[in-house]
């Protein structure tokens, strides 16, 4: 609910809204590079990163939130206008936690003014994704969480008379994600401005302190990370589920069901994501 208040406190709502409907209705989007920089926008991201604990964490620069709080509104929006003009993120700071299973996942801790670019971008990017976005997937999602991914295992096993969990795990996503099919993914799915398009593609080309540019992956730590992620995998939550939930039926029916006992006349393998 916070994060509502402040979209109203910055009269942003309108224009998230906007961009969920229109991308709901299969509009592209050529002209959102203006919408990113505007003050409203960036006052909003800076807004954000205030309240996210990591603000106080420095990048390879050494600076916080801390310093940026030092600056006015009108130059705190000058500096991300004038930064992205042409755009070149400063290195990545390497950080190494430790997994449950006593491996190590790799970190990448962006700058902080970098941070709030990133926050402008997912700000304005979000809307247009999650229109599209299937509606059963609870990672790193607006209102959604882990304890709706239970409540839905849970209405599967209840009603569907469903069992048999197949988990599925991709060995080190994060660092792995494809650059080039990302950007053809944020273009089929609306994103078309160019100049929006290049600075996702400078972001995840950060050079890592130590370790150079990379050819592949999307950093987590980023704040556009965790976004970019479910656009990846947003094909395969699609395609496995045209495989049973959503392929279509020759006629209606009237409720889930229904439709379920119907599919169950086929041939198909019944499974939900």
């Amino acid at each position: 609910m916070s994060t509502l208040r402040n979209w109203d406190y910055y009269n942003m709502t309108e224009t998230f809204t906007d961009l969920y409907e229109k991308a709901s209705q299969g509009h592209t989007f050529s002209y959102l590079y203006e919408t990113i920089i505007s003050r409203e926008n960036i006052l909003l991201a800076f807004r954000m990163i205030k309240t996210n604990k990591g603000s106080k964490t420095p990048g390879t620069d050494g600076k916080t939130i801390d310093d940026m709080k030092e600056l006015s509104e009108n130059d705190l929006v000058n500096e991300v206008r004038t930064k992205l003009r042409n755009y070149c993120p400063k290195k990545v700071r390497r950080e190494w936690i430790e997994k449950d299973n006593g491996k190590w996942r790799p970190l990448g801790i962006p700058c902080i003014l970098d941070r709030v670019i990133q926050q402008c971008f997912k700000q304005v990017l979000e809307p247009i994704v999650e229109s599209q976005f299937f509606k059963h997937s609870y990672g790193f999602r607006p209102l959604q969480s882990a304890h709706h991914a239970m409540a839905r295992i849970q209405s599967l096993i209840n009603r569907g008379q469903l069992h048999y969990v197949v988990d599925v795990d991709i060995k080190s996503f994060f660092d792995n994600v494809n650059h080039r099919l990302l950007k053809r993914q944020l273009w089929n799915i609306g994103i078309q401005d160019r100049k929006v398009l290049a600075c996702i593609s400078k972001m995840i080309t950060s050079e890592i302190d130590g370790e150079g540019v990379p050819e592949k992956g999307s950093p987590q730590g980023g704040i556009l990370s965790p976004l970019l992620s479910n656009v990846v995998l947003n094909d395969l939550d699609q395609w496995v589920a045209d495989q049973w939930e959503v392929f279509p039926l020759t006629k209606a029916y009237s409720s889930d069901d229904a439709r379920r006992r119907a599919r169950k006349q086929t041939n198909l393998k019944q499974g939900y994501l």
